[in-house]
């Protein structure tokens, strides 16, 4: 079973379809039992950083993050499941899980800001999630912040400046674009992730 953690931000609906289709079996939950007892674990999110924090403390779900990202089970961050994983972001002076070193930081000006619709992902690193999409496929953002690339970084993006549209650290993989809203592309990547948690 994989979870899908529901703490009131994020698509999880099409997410849990994404799932279904490629052959997983998904559980929404905002149980931390029920989370403690997956296989893996998906962190969706849509919304503001400091709210997105706030619910996953008050639903006692930070701790379920965190576990799994220390460990050998499977995790997955979508957007600002993503964000969450870093130390914090230009958007709120909330703390984030502090799985990732640095901060998640604006947009620049220069380009329209929510950054929304397509955008090439070129890797920079091997991965067993993404063996067999091509570098430069497009993928679907929705987005006004950003990590900087790192040491963790397997995918970048450039949208008024190059940023982390992937990162890997463990059995941990995220992305700030939305495999869910990708087509075949994203398909491949929640196909490959369900074979993960196997």
């Amino acid at each position: 079973m994989i979870a899908i953690l529901d703490y009131g931000m994020g698509n999880l609906r099409s997410v849990a379809r994404a799932v279904a289709r490629v052959g997983g079996d998904a559980q929404i939950t905002d149980d931390p039992e029920v989370a403690a007892g997956a296989e893996a674990l998906i962190v969706p999110g849509v919304g503001a950083f400091g709210a997105c924090m706030r619910n996953l403390e008050s639903a006692r779900l930070d701790a379920s993050v965190k576990d799994f990202a220390s460990g050998e089970r499977p995790v997955l961050g979508v957007c600002l499941g993503m964000q969450v994983l870093f130390e914090g972001s230009d958007e709120d002076p909330d703390s984030g899980l502090g799985v990732l070193q640095g901060r998640v930081r604006r947009l620049p000006d220069t380009v329209k800001v929510p950054h929304m619709g397509w955008n090439e992902v070129n890797w920079t690193t091997d991965h067993p999630l993404v063996r067999g999409i091509p570098s430069g496929t497009r993928f679907y953002f929705v987005h006004s912040y950003a990590p900087d690339s790192s040491d963790e970084t397997v995918g970048e993006t450039d949208y008024g400046r190059v940023f982390s549209a992937a990162v890997a650290k463990g059995r941990l993989f995220a992305t700030q674009f939305h495999p869910e809203k990708s087509g075949e592309a994203g398909l491949a990547l929640y196909e490959a992730f369900v074979k993960e948690a196997a």
